[in-house]
C-alpha cells in the first residue's frame, strides 16, 4: 500500500445533498448518520440532503453535520481496504475531530458529542461578539505576522488560518478586518476575500468558549493514537491523551498552523493525499503547496465511486 494521509475539510466544505450516495447505498453509513442524529438532537439527514443552506451553515449545526458525513468516508473507506494503516491523519479546524476518531483517539459517538458541544459555545460566542474571516492572497505568514506586530488600527483582528504559503485567513471583528486588510492591499495583497462564516473563528473573539468546551472535554475518555495526528495548534505529534484535551481546547481561539502540517507530511514521505469527505478545499490547498511537477498524489473522496477509486489508488 501507498504511504497516506487521510485529511479531513472543516466548515465551509459543507453542500446540499452531501453523504446522500453513500447513506443509500449502504446501511452501516446510514446507522451512522442515525448514530449522530441521536447524540446531536438535530436532523441532520435533512439538513445535509435538504437543507435550506441558511439552517445547515449554521454552526450549531454545521459542525456535527459535517462531522457525521466525514465519519461515514472514514467508515467506507475501512471497508473498502480493511488493512489500511495510514502514515497520518490530519484535520483542518473542525475536521480535526475526525481526524482523533480515525487515529482511535475518540470514539465515534464521543466525537459527535463534541463537536455538537464545539457548534454550540462557538455559536454562542459568535453572537455576543459579531465577527467574521477574510483570505489574503499573495503575501507569506512572515510578511502578515509583521504587518499585524506593527498595526496600530482599530479593532480585533489575528491570523486564523495559514493554509499555504500565500494564502492566509485572517478572523476578527469588522474594524480589525477592514483596518488590517486595507493595511494588506497596501502592502501588496493580491486578492482579500470575505468567507461565507458568520463567526471570527480561531480568534480572541471566541475565547469564551475554551473554558466551557474543556470542562466537556473532561467528561470524555481520550485515547492514545493508534495512527500518528499532526495537530493544527502545534503542526506536531502528540501521544498523551491529556495533551491531546488540552490542545483540543486551545483550538477554538488558536492559529491553524495547515501549511507547516502539510510540509511535515511532504518531507516524511507521504505518497497519497487523501481528503475524506465534502468538496476538495482541502485537495486545492494541497497543489499550491505541492512543488510543481511533485509525484504526490492528491485526490478527493465522498461518493461510492470516488472511494472505490481512492481505494485502488492508495492499494497501488
Amino acid at each position: 500500500m501507498k504511504k497516506t494521509a487521510i485529511l479531513f475539510p472543516g466548515q465551509g466544505s459543507q453542500y446540499i445533498g452531501m453523504g446522500q450516495a453513500l447513506i443509500e447505498a449502504d446501511q452501516d453509513a446510514a446507522a451512522l448518520l442515525e448514530m449522530a442524529e441521536e447524540v446531536s438532537g438535530f436532523p441532520l439527514k435533512k439538513l445535509c440532503l435538504e437543507g435550506p443552506m441558511e439552517d445547515l451553515t449554521r454552526v450549531l449545526h454545521l459542525q456535527p453535520t459535517m462531522t457525521a458525513i466525514n465519519l461515514i468516508c472514514w467508515q467506507q473507506l475501512k471497508k473498502a481496504l480493511p488493512d489500511l494503516v495510514p502514515a497520518y491523519t490530519g484535520g483542518h479546524s473542525l475536521g480535526e475531530y475526525s481526524a482523533l476518531q480515525a487515529a482511535g483517539v475518540l470514539s465515534a459517538q464521543d466525537t459527535m458529542t463534541l463537536v455538537t458541544k464545539r457548534g454550540e459555545f462557538m455559536e454562542r460566542e459568535g453572537a455576543a461578539n459579531p465577527g467574521g474571516m477574510l483570505a489574503v492572497l499573495g503575501l507569506t505568514i512572515e510578511a502578515i505576522d509583521n504587518l499585524l506586530k506593527a498595526y496600530t488600527g482599530p479593532g480585533i483582528v489575528v491570523v486564523a488560518n495559514h493554509n499555504a504559503e500565500q494564502q492566509i485567513i485572517i478572523s476578527g471583528d469588522q474594524e480589525g478586518l477592514d483596518g488590517f486588510s486595507a493595511v494588506c492591499k497596501e502592502n501588496g495583497a493580491k486578492k482579500i476575500i470575505p468567507l461565507k462564516v458568520s463567526v471570527a473563528n480561531h480568534s480572541p473573539l471566541v475565547a469564551g468558549a475554551v473554558e466551557d468546551f474543556s470542562a466537556c472535554m473532561a467528561a470524555v475518555a481520550f485515547h492514545t493514537p493508534q495512527i500518528p495526528v499532526l495537530f493544527n495548534v502545534t503542526a506536531s505529534q502528540e501521544s498523551q491523551p491529556d495533551t491531546i484535551r488540552e490542545i483540543m481546547g486551545r483550538q477554538i481561539a488558536s492559529r491553524v498552523r495547515w501549511y507547516e502540517s502539510m510540509n511535515r507530511m511532504i518531507e516524511n514521505g507521504v505518497e497519497v493525499f487523501l481528503e475524506l469527505g465534502p468538496k476538495t478545499v482541502l485537495t486545492g490547498m494541497m497543489r499550491k503547496i505541492l512543488p510543481r511537477k511533485s509525484p504526490v498524489t492528491c485526490i478527493q473522496a465522498d461518493t461510492p465511486e470516488l472511494l472505490e477509486k481512492a481505494a485502488e489508488i492508495i492499494a497501488g
